[in-house]
């Protein structure tokens, strides 16, 4: 089998520094970096660990599948399936899913209409998005519990080999060719929906003012 060491530690150095930003609250989140392709394989973050803390146990290696190839106790993260269908229907090389407040308020806010769509940002360059009349549209999914039926959701959305899909109250995934690319994604779209948040609160807030109301 393959040697993947060098995978591990890409994937150890960016849980790393989404753990330095505090993304990964009570065990949240999971993250998942190619190994193979013909078959896929790839590793992904083992559940219920304190993806703070950085141990020997914090991945494992699985198939196309989820499964795991190799003796262990460990079990995959619960949506080990999403990375799955991204690794099965991209070339994508890195998977990245975290909860974070913003994301999520940011779910509930636009997941009636199913997308948030930005534009006049200069973090939109990181879909390679350079005109300034360029706009870029993230799809909101429902948060089914049964995974399987999650994972069917989400599957119609990996249309590239880089991508993000929200996922109502639950969080956001995001991929790209590279872990770089990945973790660039995701930084930009966290950037985004806390710009997002924070304009529409000084914006309600200087409409108040303006009514003779103050906060």
């Amino acid at each position: 089998m393959k040697s993947y060491q060098a995978e591990w530690e890409e994937l150890a150095d960016i849980k790393r520094e989404l753990a330095d930003r505090d993304w990964f609250m009570g065990t949240s989140g999971n993250l998942a970096i190619r190994v193979g392709s013909s078959p896929v394989s790839f590793l992904v973050t083992a559940s219920g660990k304190d993806k703070r803390k950085h141990t020997k146990e914090d991945f494992l290696l699985v198939n196309a599948q989820g499964e795991a190839l190799e003796e262990t106790q460990l079990r995959p993260s619960a949506e080990t399936l999403l990375h799955s269908h991204i690794f099965n229907g991209s070339s994508a090389g890195c998977s990245l899913h975290v909860h974070t407040v913003a994301n999520n308020v940011i779910s509930e806010l636009y997941g009636d209409e199913g997308v948030i769509t930005f534009r006049n940002q200069e973090l939109i360059k990181a879909w390679d998005k350079w005109d300034e009349h360029d706009s870029i549209s993230i799809p909101i999914i429902h948060n089914h519990a049964h995974i399987p039926t999650l994972a069917d959701s989400f599957l119609p959305y990996i249309k590239e080999d880089k991508g993000a899909v929200l996922i109502r109250n639950h969080g956001i995934t995001v991929w790209g060719r590279t872990g770089f690319e990945a973790k660039k994604l995701l930084e930009a779209c966290e950037f985004l929906f806390q710009y997002h948040l924070t304009l529409l609160s000084l914006t309600t807030t200087k409409s108040i003012s303006k009514g003779g109301v103050k906060l």
